[in-house]
């Protein structure tokens, strides 16, 4: 039996599909996050080969193996994780990508467009139908990023300090930001952080605290419009470098703070988009990114359309979604 092996590796989670050529979902395991630029090469390898081991190889060989990984920013990352993967002998044909390219072939039939991924950090990914690519390091700050759930929370905790200390507008955000900790002041919560004894990293949580206060609250409106101005600046980047900007294209949302098509965010993605690309269409995917790889070791394996659409709607349900 022909099989491909797909891994969506991701800041929080890792789905692998072990899926037949005739895009059968053969076996299917969920584990914890793969990053290896959090746990690095060793800590990686670890998790995919509980899950390889948990899905039943058994030996098999893959025809193809699809890999797409957080934290695999550069090629060179990319080749080396692919190195080390071969090693193990999984696949006859292995590739390693980042995760954003899972996101754009989950949400596309075409395989070309522009795929922004918001979740823990930000990213942006543009295939023309050429098969020209644009891509972003995304590194953060020393890359000129700024969105995800790390920058989304950290200026909450600090648009919060300000407001409860006077240099800054006064916020809703003073009192839900602390309280999401159980804490009274933005001062308890920087001294729970400085002690160590709250992990910075947990700022994250803060997202969905400030999509909730931006309904009200002008200071929260304002980091969630910045989102959505860093998302529309990625994107434009993307289309211009391609030459796309006057294409109908696809422009695919994914991650975790781009989710809702009416939510307030993805209104002023659509919006900032409008002038700098009219034609391009905005669509929040919730498909998830393991379909994408999944379809992306098929298409190398020159499944034809039938065995894809047969594997996008089983990985999807083993996934736990329906519809996306």
């Amino acid at each position: 039996m022909t099989l491909v092996l797909a891994v969506d590796g991701g800041n929080s989670k890792t789905d692998l599909a072990l899926v037949g050529g005739d895009g059968e979902l053969v076996a299917f395991a969920r584990g914890s996050q793969s990053s290896p630029h959090h746990l690095g090469e060793d800590g990686c390898m670890r998790v995919l080969a509980e899950l390889v081991d948990e899905v039943g190889l058994d030996g098999r060989v893959a025809s193809v193996a699809t890999l797409c990984m957080a934290g695999v920013d550069f090629p060179r990352e990319e080749d080396r994780l692919a190195e080390l993967v071969r090693a193990r002998g999984w696949a006859q044909s292995t590739t390693v990508l980042n995760d954003t390219f899972a996101v754009l072939r989950a949400g596309t039939e075409d395989g070309w467009g522009v795929a922004v991924v918001c979740g823990a950090g930000i990213n942006c990914v543009g295939i023309a139908p050429d098969g020209r690519q644009v891509r972003f390091p995304a590194l953060g700050a020393i890359t000129g990023d700024w969105g995800g759930g790390f920058d989304v929370g950290l200026a909450a905790v600090s648009k919060a300090a300000r407001s409860f200390d006077g240099r800054g507008r006064k916020t809703t955000l003073e009192h839900a930001v602390p309280g999401h900790f159980g804490l009274e002041t933005p001062y308890e919560l920087a001294e729970a952080i400085h002690r160590d004894e709250i992990a910075e990293r947990r700022v994250l949580e803060l997202a969905p605290v400030v999509f909730t206060e931006a309904e009200r609250d002008e200071v929260a409106a304002e980091i969630v419009d910045r989102l959505a101005a860093e998302v529309v600046s990625l994107a434009s980047a993307a289309l211009a470098r391609l030459g796309l900007e006057e294409r109908s294209v696809e422009v695919l949302l994914g991650g975790g703070l781009l989710r809702g098509d009416d939510s307030r965010v993805v209104e002023g993605i659509r919006e900032g988009l409008r002038g700098r690309a009219p034609a391009a269409g905005v669509r929040v995917t919730g498909t998830p990114p393991v379909v994408g790889s999944a379809l992306l070791a098929l298409d190398a394996l020159g499944a034809p359309a039938a065995a894809q659409a047969r594997a996008r709607e089983e990985v999807m349900a083993a996934a736990g979604v329906s519809d996306g």
